[in-house]
């Protein structure tokens, strides 16, 4: 059963160094780093010392309220770095590769003959559970509460981001599998959003509810598709998966290994070649980075996407949810009185002094400039244009700064996360810090009603 979903408000962003479907294998790393800022709100308690070692698949430590939810190894080898910070808090883990990889494997479990708690237990035994997020609140999942939905969007309309079709092909099993397991544990359904027109591998799977979504960006966020197809109420809650997490998931159910094994596509303007490479969650990004060639000497990685990646460099490593890493230049020049002529080459949804509107399909070669310094808000109307939720996206952000939880409540806090502010914070003629006010709202929010 196929569903359209059609967005009109939104803008995309359509820049230079698109990824060619084209997919390279990336030269092994020797380290690997899990970094335990990917996972939000989790308080971690190491299971291996500095020194230990281990397999692919083994846990490295569990969440501190919630034992049973472990956090696994990407690959085989020695523990050598445990990095904190403040008060001792584990930032990253750093991890010397073996040059012949060693699974830990599990029992394989069949989702068509396993009950709901057997399939829970598997999935937080084999480390595969901290794919699972949840809403309201952007955190991996509790697996004692059950969702009344589960949402994944295999529709990217972000900049430069991964073709969701291109990198699935070939993984219908696995996705079945997946997606097997995961209808016993929800009452509700699945609702899986593919672009309108596409070829997507999920098109001829079973026990889903298929969307058609067109649209310009954001209309491929999980977030703008759960508004659209089922809002989250206060007391509500629904898990996200991301389309390659499935896979893992999927083989792991099927083999019994944790097999961290992820195709990245390497995008942007600073890219000589971008392309896809195949290579493995915490693999260090200058593996696959340099293998295509870089246009400028002052450029900046980006681990994601440009609008909700975070800043990073060649030697930093693959985040744990990330498919696609982006260079682009650094925009660390001014040009001078810039504001007092007719702009060609940048992105603004005006038309004072700008020309973008005219041509829709052209591509940019943008860097990391935010042509403009913070400054108090100013009501435009801009926010509204590019914000297709049903929701005040100017009153929400005031709401989450002065910290009014009523506010943020009826104003609709409980329905977003902070990608879903990325283009707001994009055409924010104020530079305000859109994602990090919404995320600040959220922790004051968890903490006060949880």
């Amino acid at each position: 059963m196929s569903k359209d979903i059609r967005i009109k408000k939104g803008l995309n962003i359509n820049l230079v160094g698109a990824a060619e479907h084209t997919t390279s294998k990336a030269a092994l790393s020797n380290v690997y780093a899990i970094n335990l800022l990917d996972f939000y709100g989790v308080t971690p308690k190491l299971l291996v010392k500095e020194g230990g070692e281990v397999k692919a698949g083994e846990p490295l430590f569990y969440n501190k309220d919630n034992e049973e939810m472990l956090f696994v190894s990407p690959v085989s080898g020695e523990l050598v770095e445990v990095i904190r910070g403040a008060r001792r808090k584990v930032l990253m883990l750093k991890i010397l590769a073996d040059k012949d990889q060693k699974y830990l494997t599990h029992k394989a479990l069949d989702p068509d003959k396993a009950n709901a708690e057997e399939i829970t237990a598997f999935l937080l035994q084999s480390g595969c559970w901290p794919f699972i997020k949840r809403r309201p609140y952007d955190l991996v999942a509790n697996p004692k509460v059950a969702p009344k939905a589960i949402f994944i969007s295999a529709y990217a309309t972000a900049p430069l981001a991964a073709d969701m079709d291109y990198v699935l092909q070939g993984k219908e099993q696995e996705l079945q599998t997946a997606l097997s397991a995961l209808a016993k544990l929800t009452p509700g359904e699945i609702h899986v959003s593919v672009g309108k027109g596409s070829d997507s591998p999920f098109a001829d799977l079973k026990g889903i509810t298929l969307h058609r979504v067109s649209g310009p960006h954001p209309a491929g966020l999980v977030g703008t598709q759960i508004n659209k197809i089922d809002p989250i109420n206060k007391g509500e809650q629904v898990w996200t998966l991301s389309p390659q997490d499935l896979i893992i998931i999927g083989e792991c159910l099927r083999t019994g290994k944790f097999n961290a094994e992820r195709i990245v596509a390497l995008a942007g303007s600073s890219i000589k070649e971008p392309k896809y490479y195949s290579t493995r969650i915490g693999a260090e990004i200058a593996t696959f980075l340099y293998a295509s060639g870089v246009n400028d000497k002052n450029f900046r990685v980006i681990n994601g996407d440009v609008l909700t990646g975070s800043k990073t460099t060649p030697n930093g490593f693959l985040g744990f949810y990330n498919n696609t890493v982006t260079a682009i230049p650094e925009g660390d020049d001014y040009e001078l009185f810039g504001w007092s002529k007719p702009v060609f080459d940048k992105i603004s949804t005006t038309r004072a002094l700008t020309f973008s509107w005219m041509l829709p399909r052209k591509t940019y070669d943008l860097n990391t400039n935010t042509n403009g310094e913070h400054r108090a808000f100013v009501v435009t109307g801009q926010y509204e244009e590019v914000f297709p939720l049903d929701i005040y996206p100017m009153q929400l952000l005031k709401a989450c700064m002065v910290k009014d939880l009523d506010e943020m409540e009826q104003l609709g806090l409980y329905e977003v996360i902070p990608e879903d502010f990325s283009l707001t914070e994009f055409v924010c003629t104020s530079k305000q810090p859109h994602q990090q006010i919404i995320r600040d709202g959220l922790d004051l929010l968890y903490k006060e009603i949880g």
